[in-house]
């Protein structure tokens, strides 16, 4: 029986319809080409992948053996649930190919076996990817390859991991001129631009678009009241009982939350207000161990959950069908997030997926509309993809050095196939060599930077301690140095950062995956603990705790507010008061006016802007703002920012008019004027750390027994000093300027923001109180201020209750 009719005959014996892109992919496989699939979450694509290799292999009169296919995963955590789905496949299909996993979790006995006989389809991860591509015997290993699919191109594209990926499928196609490469991806704009790089520069590629268009439904949790003064995080927890009633009343739920933290919260709030529940809630982040997180994600399958407290660690998977609606605690901060997230539900083709928003504070229901609109319109947020990470360069170059080395030639070549090093020049390609080779100019002197020596023209790594670190260093992901929670009597909880612990002294009570426990004792990067009990405890903060709102999703929130009069939404209605508050007092901002407020307070006098760029690019904006006004009247700001907008703080009153408002926030001198207001030099060694580990100028320890972030920095600190000193020129200290500009401090949406404000109306205000949009900023900077919660609590509810009363007064 032919692939097609075997195919045929499994898809009706489940009950399933051939989508026609997936028929459009299969043709388009069957024809030799590459490309994209673009489909909503749910829709089928791994299938449109995976049944094109599948049913070549079939229709082949020859026995596959070798790896034919290489499935690539952003994530570990989604390598099981693949495997299942790609082996229920071909049992069902009556293929006999072997489909297994490489990832760091795999067992070393495990790899050994697969090196020798490869499967016939590999499920792994970029830097497991890479990792393979350092051993002498890869070419041996990848001879039969002939297909590569990335699922969930869109978590890559945008970050070093996907440059790594990019330089390794340039390295495999050099080996295979006719390697097939298709990318699975849902929730992106750019996916022209996405596919080519995907593909490599010039490549000509078949993009497959899903036509069902998913069903999304976007509703809110709706307090009873809201304060005319929102301040962030307030409303959460008392909207408690509406989350549980929520919950009662479907199978399954997946409640995600924006940070770790917030994930530990929430879940020791449902326990404690439903101890019935208990072992029908989990909690699951990228911070638990990975067994633990491997039940849960059993038990979810299972249909054995009510609910999983989850954050990102859950955003992406194959299919938790049991799933009956989604929970966003908090705005969701970015389109694309909410519709990913909404896609957990209804995680079937021809189902319809709903998420069931929970504000945080008031104006978060404006950003719940704003997405809800944005989704209807298709306007999602693109992730352009990165250019010229010379640091991921260096550890690719040494990486197939270390393997089978390369020849000068060949290798540019390969590397200037891909979007990333398109158009190379020489500059750069000579330093990078001179890099590997030398160690550059100020450490030449160090045998350890002289990686990769020349033998016939073949680049090569010989000193074995320079093989064993690289392969340890392998990888892009950046992060706090992550320390081992265990059990005083055994057993392993998870990973919190050490930033955290090092703020906690022996005896000190945490919360750590649900549960309240003691530090014992800390010992070679691991934290010993046991259980606790009283109630007053810390909760971890992890990297990245703050999620800023993104540029597309900013954008409609102050469109919302432009036409807030004109649209129906029950939102709209909860806090209309604080909108109406807010024009009475001041002004309510819109597309065509920039915002400024003049408040007179007892710590002085405060100056509110809402450029609506989100909080990455106020940070750099609000330090541009103040240095052009200090230099033309002698004052000194403390600056308070947040998604919407930013606040000045001086002592004396500053000399304001649309005039020199205007001439301050202008694109003339951007960059000149941001280097001079901007520690960018302290910003740009601190970015260097990443760049000096990625690139193998600092080496972060052996597994169990890895450097601690302060020790890390001080190693990166000292060569960024070096290099400073003795090769100013060298091309990491520009990449890691580069980055604290494009990254740090998005200058390309400051660009933007700042050519929008040249064409709006300038309106200032000299309101009498804080309005509701300037309160959360003030809150936001007296917490930055005032070490005690509970003091900075008291003094954020008696301003409420005098602004209450001025309120009502008026």
């Amino acid at each position: 029986m032919s692939a097609a009719a075997r195919i045929s005959e499994w898809y009706k014996a489940n009950g399933w319809t051939q989508f026609q892109f997936q028929r459009e992919t299969w043709e388009a496989y069957k024809a030799g080409k590459s490309g994209l699939i673009h489909s909503p979450t749910g829709t089928g694509k791994s299938l449109a992948a995976w049944l094109g290799p599948v049913a070549k292999a079939i229709d082949s009169d020859s026995i596959s053996t070798g790896l034919q296919v290489l499935w690539i995963t952003p994530l570990r955590a989604l390598a099981n649930d693949t495997q299942k789905n790609l082996r229920d496949a071909v049992d069902a299909l009556d293929l006999d190919w072997q489909v297994e996993i490489r990832t760091g979790d795999t067992s070393s006995s495990v790899r050994t076996r697969q090196r020798k006989k490869p499967p016939q389809a590999l499920i792994t991860t970029p830097e497991s990817l890479s990792l393979l591509l350092s051993y002498a015997d890869a070419r041996r290993f990848f001879a039969s390859l002939h297909t590569v699919v990335v699922d969930e191109w869109h978590e890559l594209i945008g970050s070093k991991r996907g440059v790594q990926l990019e330089l390794c499928l340039a390295y495999l196609r050099g080996m295979h001129a006719q390697l097939q490469t298709w990318g699975l991806s849902a929730t992106l704009s750019n996916i022209n631009e996405a596919m080519h790089t995907l593909l490599g520069a010039n490549s000509k590629g078949t993009l497959i678009e899903g036509k069902r268009k998913k069903k999304n439904k976007i509703k809110s949790v709706l307090p009873k009241s809201v304060d005319k003064f929102p301040w962030a995080g307030h409303l959460g927890l008392t909207l408690l009982p509406d989350v549980i009633a929520a919950l009662e009343n479907a199978g399954t739920t997946l409640l995600f939350t924006n940070t770790r933290s917030q994930a530990e919260l929430w879940f020791e709030a449902l326990m404690r207000k439903r101890t019935d529940w208990i072992g029908e809630i989990a909690l699951h982040h990228g911070s638990i161990d990975r067994k633990i997180r491997t039940k849960i994600e059993d038990k979810l399958r299972l249909g054995e959950l009510r609910c999983v407290v989850c954050t990102s660690s859950l955003d992406l998977g194959v299919d938790f069908s049991p799933v009956d609606q989604v929970l966003q605690i908090g705005s969701p901060k970015g389109v694309a997030r909410l519709l990913q997230r909404a896609g957990r539900s209804g995680h079937q083709p021809g189902a319809s997926s709903s998420v069931l928003c929970v504000p945080t504070h008031a104006f978060e229901l404006l950003e719940i509309v704003a997405a809800r609109r944005a989704a209807e319109k298709s306007q999602i947020e693109s992730r352009p993809p990165l250019r010229l990470s010379l640091d991921v360069l260096s550890q690719h170059l040494v990486t197939i050095a270390l393997g089978s080395g390369f020849e000068e030639s060949n290798m540019r070549k390969e590397i200037e196939s891909t979007h990333a090093f398109e158009g190379l020049k020489d500059q750069h390609w000579n330093w990078i060599l001179d890099f590997i080779t030398r160690g550059g100019q100020a450490l030449k002197g160090y045998p350890q930077f002289h990686k990769v020596v020349i033998e016939d023209k073949l680049y090569r790594v010989k000193d074995r301690r320079i093989a064993s670190h690289h392969r340890m260093n392998i990888g892009t992901i950046s992060s706090d140095s992550a320390m081992r929670v265990c059990w005083l009597r055994g057993g392993v909880l998870g990973h919190v950062e050490e930033s955290f612990i090092s703020k906690l002294d022996k005896g000190d009570v945490f919360l750590f995956t649900g549960r309240l426990v003691k530090l014992k004792l800390i010992k070679d990067m691991t934290v010993y603990v046991q259980k606790a009990r009283q109630s007053k405890r810390a909760v971890p903060r992890w990297q990245g705790g703050r999620m800023p709102l993104t540029g597309e999703l900013a954008d409609n929130v102050l469109s919302v507010l432009g036409q807030v009069n004109e649209i129906s939404a029950p939102e709209i209605k909860t806090v209309a008061k604080i909108i109406e508050l807010q024009g009475r007092w001041s002004y309510v901002p819109d597309p065509a006016t920039l915002l400024f407020e003049l408040v007179k307070t007892r710590e002085g006098y405060s100056l509110f802007t809402y450029p609506f760029g989100g909080r990455l690019v106020h940070e750099g904006l609000s330090t541009l703002l103040a240095y052009r006004l200090s230099r033309a009247q002698p004052i000194t700001f403390k600056l308070s920012i947040n998604d919407y907008g930013f606040e000045l703080l001086s002592k004396e009153e500053p000399c304001i008019s649309e005039n020199r408002l205007r001439k301050a926030l202008t694109g003339e001198n951007l960059f000149e004027d941001l280097f001079a207001s901007m520690n960018t030099s302290e910003l740009a060694r601190r970015q260097f750390r990443d760049i000096a580990r990625i690139s193998g100028l600092i080496f972060q320890g052996y597994p169990g027994n890895g450097k601690t972030t302060r020790q890390l920095q001080a190693s990166s600190g000292l060569i960024y000093d070096v290099l400073r000193k003795h090769d100013s020129e060298n091309l990491l200290l520009d990449q890691a300027q580069r980055e604290v500009l494009e990254n740090q401090l998005e200058i390309k949406r400051m660009s933007n923001i700042l050519a929008r404000i040249s064409q709006q109306t300038i309106i200032i205000k000299q309101p009498q109180h804080l309005t509701p949009m300037a309160f959360p900023l003030w809150a936001e900077r007296l917490q930055s201020q005032i070490i005690s919660s509970e003091t900075w609590r008291q003094r954020v509810l008696k301003m409420i209750d005098s602004l209450e009363k001025a309120a009502t007064a008026h």
